[in-house]
C-alpha cells in the first residue's frame, strides 16, 4: 500500500492570550494520499484556518505530529520550515498575494529565487507556466493590468513552478465573481487531472462540491471526513474557452 503523502496525528493547536487559553485545534488525525483533491471546510472558530496553516508550514502544532512526504515537519525551526514551504507547497490565496511592481512572467518565476536558479532557467520555466494556464499573451503585464481571473491564474502559475507535493489554495475564488470562478475550478481541475495533489480551503459549498473528498470541522475537531459522490465538474471544452478567450468576454 502506498504510504500516504500527509499525515496528521493528533494535532492540536494552543494560543495563550492573557490568562485565557483558546484551543483552535484539539485533536486532529488524518490522511491524505497524492492525488486527492480534498475540500476543507467549516465555519469561523472551527480551526479550519489554523489546520491550513498547519498543513501549508506556516504555523506548528502544539501537541503531535505532521508527516508531509515521508518527512516529520513538526518540531522544524522557521528557517526549516521556510525550506519545505518552497519545495513541497504551493499556495493560491483569496488575495492573490502578487508583487504590484513586477511581471506576471516575474512574479512566477519568485520561487525559483529561492531555490537558487538562474536567470535563464527561471524566465524559461516561469514563461512554460504561464502558457500552461494560458496567459502566455500576458507575460510582460503587471498585476494591474489583469483581471482578476487572469491574477488568480498567475498565482496557480507560482504555485506550480516548483513541482510541489502539494497545492493548497486558500478561498481561491473568494474575490472573484461567478464565472472567473468557474474558470479557475476548471484550472484546479485540469491540475488535479494531471495527478497533483490538492487541498482547497472553502466555505462556499458550491465550490467544495468539485472536491473528490470533503473535510468538515467544528470546535477544533474533525466532524466529518467523506468521499464526495456528487462531484461538479467544468466541461473541458467550457475551461479551454474561457481560457483562450473565444466566444467569452476576456476574464
Amino acid at each position: 500500500m502506498e504510504t500516504p503523502l500527509i499525515v496528521i496525528k493528533d494535532i492540536g493547536r494552543k494560543y495563550v492570550i492573557g490568562a485565557e487559553v483558546i484551543h483552535a485545534l484539539k485533536s486532529v488525525s488524518l490522511d491524505i494520499n497524492k492525488g486527492e483533491f480534498v475540500a476543507l471546510m467549516g465555519p469561523s472558530g472551527s480551526g479550519k484556518s489554523t489546520l491550513m496553516n498547519i498543513l501549508g508550514c506556516l504555523d506548528t502544532p502544539s501537541k503531535g505530529d505532521y508527516i508531509l512526504n515521508g518527512t516529520n515537519v513538526s518540531h522544524m525551526t522557521d528557517n526549516e520550515l521556510a525550506e519545505v514551504r518552497n519545495k513541497e507547497i504551493g499556495f493560491v490565496f483569496q488575495t492573490f498575494n502578487l508583487l504590484p511592481r513586477s511581471t506576471a512572467l516575474d512574479n512566477v518565476a519568485l520561487p525559483l529565487i529561492y531555490a537558487g536558479a538562474n536567470k535563464e532557467e527561471r524566465d524559461r520555466r516561469a514563461t512554460a507556466a504561464l502558457e500552461n494556464v494560458g496567459l502566455e499573451h500576458r507575460v510582460t503585464h503587471k498585476p494591474n493590468e489583469l483581471s482578476g481571473g487572469q491574477r488568480q491564474r498567475v498565482a496557480v502559475a507560482r504555485a506550480l513552478i516548483n513541482n510541489p507535493s502539494i497545492i493548497l489554495a486558500d478561498e481561491p475564488t473568494g474575490n472573484l465573481d461567478t464565472k472567473t470562478s468557474i474558470e479557475i475550478m476548471g484550472l484546479l481541475e485540469e491540475i488535479h487531472s494531471k495527478g497533483n495533489t490538492i487541498i482547497l480551503v472553502t466555505h462556499e459549498e458550491d465550490i467544495a462540491q468539485h472536491a473528490h473528498r470533503i473535510i468538515r470541522m467544528r470546535d477544533g475537531l474533525i466532524e466529518n471526513d467523506y468521499l464526495n459522490t456528487d462531484i461538479k465538474t467544468v466541461s473541458p471544452r467550457l475551461s479551454k474557452l474561457q481560457a483562450s478567450g473565444d466566444d467569452f468576454e476576456q476574464i
